[in-house]
């Protein structure tokens, strides 16, 4: 990150497992003083519930998030549950977020940022900019690293935009 740049808002994004073998998208993210946005890690693994949930609230300490955010159309209130019954997960703010269109549509404000040079990875994250650059609209695969970045961005702007901050 350029010096002098603050962090002004901080968020943990997760996408559940979708079916069996899908890893569970974790990906840390932030809007800063600079009007822009950072990929700050991604820890999205192939886990149980319990490990993923400490692994969520591992990074939501790590870089001292203000929520975690988390999409609840698989499991609907699972996700919440789960990070709620991690020692301190009680003590984080969490936000239900629902897919209601789909990942393409969803994705294009977050493209859009990136195409103009808002988004900026702290660091390198192999799998996640894969899923990045092979994904299209007709792939069997569910993108779950991406599906995070895609919530934790949009959270961001929104966030942004409600004037939060």
């Amino acid at each position: 990150m350029p010096a002098g740049v603050a962090l002004v808002r901080v968020v943990v994004a997760i996408d559940p497992a979708g079916g069996g073998g899908d890893e569970v998208g974790i990906v840390g993210a932030a809007k800063a003083s600079d009007g822009e946005y950072y990929v700050l890690r991604d820890r999205s693994l192939l886990a149980t519930p319990l490990q993923w949930g400490w692994e969520a609230k591992k990074l939501y300490d790590e870089i001292r998030a203000d929520r975690i955010v988390a999409e609840k159309n698989y499991g609907g209130d699972m996700v919440e549950a789960t990070i709620r019954n991690v020692e301190g997960g009680g003590t984080m703010a969490y936000k239900p977020v629902t897919a209601s269109r789909g990942k393409a549509i969803r994705a294009e404000p977050v493209s859009a940022l990136y195409e103009r040079g808002l988004v900026h990875h702290v660091g390198i994250f192999p799998e996640l900019e894969d899923q990045m650059t092979s994904w299209t609209p007709d792939s069997p695969d569910s993108p779950d690293r991406l599906d995070a970045l895609v919530w934790a961005i949009t959270d961001l702007i929104d966030t942004a935009s409600q004037g939060v901050w």
